[in-house]
């Protein structure tokens, strides 16, 4: 099955992997990227020497036949480049966040709505093996009807978005569409019942300075005692080759949120840019009137704490490769979409929701008011 690809980044690159690995029929046969020719040199030098390069997704549209298209282009371009795939009607596969602003959202929803194109959003943690068994216990009835979820998220790599491209809030609109997106999904899956109202806040205490603008590490002065330089990481100076401590870096490092759920109840969501090393975590508690789950992703474990009988179950999971596992599903349910003409397992509906979850929530922290999680 021929692939092409708009956006041949690191991400993507990840997911074509894993698409080959489930199906080895599957090549990529057309590159739509702005560095196609850095792109077609790195790529003949392994052999890959069939693809096709284009300067548009228009041309590449027009003049391949494609079994399936993958989105990996910086943020601000899924919404542009996902409207004009779902006017060709070939599956698509598209990266979060499936859009940055509510313009764009909204263009989206109608896209899809007059499209036939079946889509994949790359939400792979509702996947994973450790959610599947969250939802099994909870839709067991085993610690009775949720009524109440406490989800974390504090980023071990946060560095990220403060010193590489990331850092442009014009690109990643805010870093509830860049990391809750994929946690406000999760929980939505494993809840089974709509949002109804958001009320957020976000902070900037520590990624904050009066550096020079653009000023990067190799640059700086202190890069020999500074614990955020990147100047002597061999792995990282390339793409984090910014100063996190200048006056141009963008994105808060801090943000929570409160959701109101249409049975009433509400769940608390917090996250954080500047934890590191094993103070990483990311998952959540979710109670009911007669037990307490919670699971973390990176420990690999659920613990289900059952309130009126002394006991404790504990189930030790492994975290697998990609989103902790996740991403093989979402790559074995693309080539089923491919193939055979399967439901998606994430469909562009969880993306457009939990998007329009993510700009209430920016909204509702620069105005200090809950917002109703609703189109109109």
């Amino acid at each position: 099955m021929n692939l092409g690809v708009i956006g041949y980044g690191l991400r993507i690159r990840t997911i074509i992997a894993e698409i080959i690995k489930q199906e080895p029929s599957c090549r990529v046969t057309a590159i739509v990227d702005v560095r196609k020719d850095e792109i077609r040199e790195e790529l003949q030098a392994q052999g890959m020497d069939s693809i096709h390069y284009y300067d548009t997704a228009e041309e590449m549209l027009g003049a391949e036949s494609l079994d399936g298209i993958l989105i990996g282009t910086r943020c601000s371009l899924h919404t542009p480049m996902a409207l004009k795939v779902l006017q060709s009607g070939i599956p698509l596969y598209l990266e979060k966040p499936v859009s940055t602003t509510m313009e764009d959202l909204r263009r989206l929803k109608a896209g899809f709505e007059a499209s036939i194109s079946k889509v994949v959003v790359s939400f792979p943690l509702k996947l994973t093996t450790i959610v599947q068994l969250a939802k099994e216990i909870i839709d067991s009835g085993k610690i009775g009807t949720v009524e109440n979820v406490q989800a974390v998220n504090n980023v071990p790599y946060g560095g990220v978005y403060y010193q590489s491209w990331y850092r442009d809030e014009q690109e990643t609109g805010g870093l509830f569409l860049q990391k809750a997106t994929h946690d406000f999904d999760y929980i939505n899956s494993l809840l089974g019942i709509k949002p109804t109202e958001i009320g957020a806040m976000t902070s900037k205490q520590i990624f904050k300075g009066t550096r020079p603008a653009g000023l990067k590490c190799v640059n700086c002065e202190d890069n020999r005692v500074c614990p955020d330089s990147t100047a002597f990481n061999k792995d990282r100076w390339r793409s984090w080759e910014y100063c996190c401590y200048a006056e141009d870096t963008g994105n808060e490092d801090s943000g929570s949120s409160l959701i109101r759920y249409e049975s009433g109840m509400h769940v608390s969501y917090s996250q954080n840019f500047f934890a590191r090393r094993e103070a990483a975590a990311r998952g959540a508690r979710l109670l009911g009137y007669k037990g307490t789950l919670e699971f973390d992703f990176y420990t690999g474990k659920v613990n289900v704490f059952m309130h009126h009988t002394p006991r404790v179950e504990t189930y030790d999971i492994s975290g697998g490769e990609g989103h902790f596992g996740g991403d093989s599903t979402l790559a074995q349910n693309f080539v089923a979409i491919m193939q055979n003409g399967a439901e998606s397992l994430s469909p562009l509906e969880d993306g457009l929701l939990s998007a329009l979850m993510c700009l209430k929530a920016k909204e509702s922290a620069e105005t200090g008011m809950f917002r109703s999680i609703d189109w109109a």
